[in-house]
């Protein structure tokens, strides 16, 4: 295993997948990541006229783009960082998200979880895929897209910094 000393990461020549050293999410060379700024000048619906399912399909890109923003961070190869990406996105990694922060919600905001963790989807859950741990998924995207909505960025980033800092020993190790 080589070590590269610029980024602090880990890597195995022969399965190049970030290994090792912490995500310090938040901590690396003062760099934060967080949701401000992500808004576009788009007059969005107010947040009662949207379903669960519409809360989570904007949820899911908001959890896509913070965890490419956390990988983006090091620096590392293009392969890389898709490789951990699919692990940070996964539905299994998005349901210990989900659980890992359920006791840190306001009474509101676990409400928009069970609304989407209890929507009922025109599909079934991907074959590889637990269906309790996509229904949690879908609960936590629609709890994302809740707070993007509503526009409570901060209470956003908040709640994606500590969801995936409480799963990083789920998805940040080599299974």
């Amino acid at each position: 295993m080589e070590k590269n000393s610029d980024l602090g990461l880990h890597f195995c020549p022969r399965l190049p997948i970030l290994r090792g050293t912490s995500w310090g999410i938040g901590a690396k060379d003062g760099m934060t990541l967080n949701t401000r700024g992500w808004k576009p000048e788009i007059a969005l619906p107010d947040v009662r006229e949207l379903s669960a399912l519409q809360l989570a399909y904007l949820g899911d890109t908001l959890h896509d783009l913070y965890a490419r923003s956390l990988l983006i961070s090091h620096r590392a190869p293009v392969g890389v960082m898709h490789r951990q990406a699919v692990r940070m996105v996964s539905a299994g990694a998005q349901a210990a998200m989900l659980e890992a922060i359920e006791e840190e919600l306001t009474p509101e905001e676990a409400d928009a979880a069970r609304r989407g963790r209890n929507a009922q989807a025109k599909h079934a859950a991907p074959k590889h895929q637990d269906p309790a741990d996509y229904q949690k998924a879908t609960g936590l995207e629609a709890l994302w897209g809740w707070l993007y909505v509503k526009g409570q960025e901060d209470r956003l980033d908040a709640l994606m910094r500590l969801a995936f800092e409480k799963t990083e020993a789920l998805w940040g190790s080599q299974n």
